[in-house]
This record gives C-alpha cells, sequence and structure tokens, in this order.
C-alpha cells in the first residue's frame, strides 16, 4: 500500500515548510460523536492540517469490495492490503481521498463500506500498514489535528492534545441517520455493532480530555478544542475584537 498526503500548498503562512510538528492534536471517539466535523473545524480554527485517518481504512475497503474480496478472510485482505496506491488530502477546507489516482471521497461513505470497514480494520497488517503511513504525514507537516479511534493511544500517543470525544447512544445514532438519511433504529443497531467490534480500537487515553457532546453544539465543541490546544502549546489566544 502506498499512501500519501496531499499537502498544497495555502496562501499565507506555509505550514509545511518545516518537517517537525509544532501542535498535534489527537481527537478519539466513537462513531456519530461528531469527530469529523469538530477537529475539521478545529483544524481550521488553528490554522494547521487535518488527517481523517478513518479515511484510510474506508478507502482500503473500497477497494476491496471492487474486487469482491471475501472480507472475512484475514489472510486476503492482509494480502491485499498493500496494493492500492491510497491518497489523503490534508487541507481541512476540502480534504479528499483518491484510491489509484480515482476520487472516492464520496464513495467510501457509503453504507456498504461502512458496514465492511470494521473487518477491514481488524485485521493486524492493515493496521500496521496504515498506522505507519499515518505517522509519517503527521511528522511531516508542522501541525495537524488527527482523528480516529486509537490516535491518542497508538498513532501519536505524544501527542500535545488528546481529546476523547462521545456522546450518549441515542444522539450519536440520531446524528449519524440524519447525515445518510436512514432510520434511527437502522442506525443504532449497525451504531452497536460497530461499537462492539471497533472495541479493542476505541480505547481512551489515560491523558485524554473527555467531552461529552451530547448536550453541546459544534461550535461549543470546536471552542474546546482550541482552548485546550492553544493552552498545552502555548499558543496565543485571539484578540477580542476592539482589544
Amino acid at each position: 500500500m502506498s499512501i500519501s498526503a496531499g499537502l498544497e500548498r495555502d496562501t499565507g503562512e506555509d505550514i509545511n515548510a518545516t518537517s517537525e510538528p509544532r501542535l498535534v492534536v489527537a481527537v478519539d471517539g466513537p462513531s456519530g460523536a461528531g469527530k469529523s466535523s469538530a477537529s475539521r473545524g478545529a483544524a481550521i480554527a488553528l490554522g494547521v492540517r487535518y488527517l481523517d485517518t478513518g479515511s484510510m481504512y474506508r478507502a482500503l475497503t473500497w477497494w476491496l469490495l471492487e474486487r469482491d474480496a471475501d472480507l472475512s478472510d484475514a489472510g486476503l485482505v492482509a494480502g491485499l492490503a498493500a496494493e492500492p496506491v491510497i491518497e489523503v488530502g490534508t487541507d481541512p477546507q476540502a480534504p479528499w481521498v483518491r484510491v489509484d489516482g480515482t476520487d472516492v471521497s464520496a464513495a467510501i461513505r457509503t453504507r456498504e463500506v461502512t458496514s465492511a470497514v470494521s473487518a477491514v480494520a481488524a485485521v493486524p497488517r492493515v493496521r500496521t500498514l496504515l498506522i505507519s503511513q499515518q505517522r509519517s504525514i503527521i511528522a511531516g507537516v508542522p501541525g495537524i489535528v488527527a482523528e480516529g479511534r486509537d490516535i491518542g493511544t497508538v498513532v501519536a500517543p505524544d501527542a500535545a492534545v488528546k481529546v476523547f470525544l462521545t456522546a450518549d447512544g441515542a444522539a450519536r445514532a440520531g446524528r449519524r441517520a440524519a447525515e445518510t438519511s436512514s432510520s434511527a433504529a437502522a442506525t443504532r443497531a449497525e451504531q452497536d455493532r460497530r461499537d462492539s467490534l471497533d472495541a479493542a480500537q476505541s480505547v481512551r487515553a489515560e491523558d485524554a480530555v473527555e467531552i461529552d457532546s451530547t448536550g453541546l453544539g459544534l461550535d461549543q465543541v470546536i471552542d474546546i478544542i482550541v482552548g485546550l490546544a492553544r493552552e498545552r502549546a502555548g499558543l496565543p489566544c485571539p484578540r477580542a475584537a476592539g482589544n
């Protein structure tokens, strides 16, 4: 598997000018907790890159499904895992995912991929390959918000900021159902199944700050993450209007 980050040059400060990260924010938590939206928002506010590690597992899953691979055969999945060229864009304003040059940003969000990705992500060879690439992407930029299920515990255990974002089951299912236009009951059942399958990769880091987003709006969650990042990384807070 060849995986690279799309590091487009932004206007203004080139945040890729050095290979030493100045800030790594790890955001973990179960599906439906709002990790992606909150992480992208925080990355934009902090002026750093954004990495959706789950999209990598989804991209490989999509590629395997396109080839009618038997995903219940862990040996087969492990043997095929290194074949596709997977690229991810890390601009939080417009992240993208490509497999062998094809943009699959939308294709990897289908119910079929969602239902199958946990089985692929559980294969040790897949995790070894992807975690190595995720670490390389994180190390290659001076600042990044990375989100997934094991960022703070495995991928970036030395991250300056670790967040475990959660919400109660009903709230998570309701959010996911709204995104996918599915019934809340069906979404909750699928969510519970994935939570069970992904439990081994969903352990909260001991030094992570837990944020329960059940009663919070997206902007509130972003503000909390950004505040933690600025405090722990020693970054200046924005000046209030009129000051």
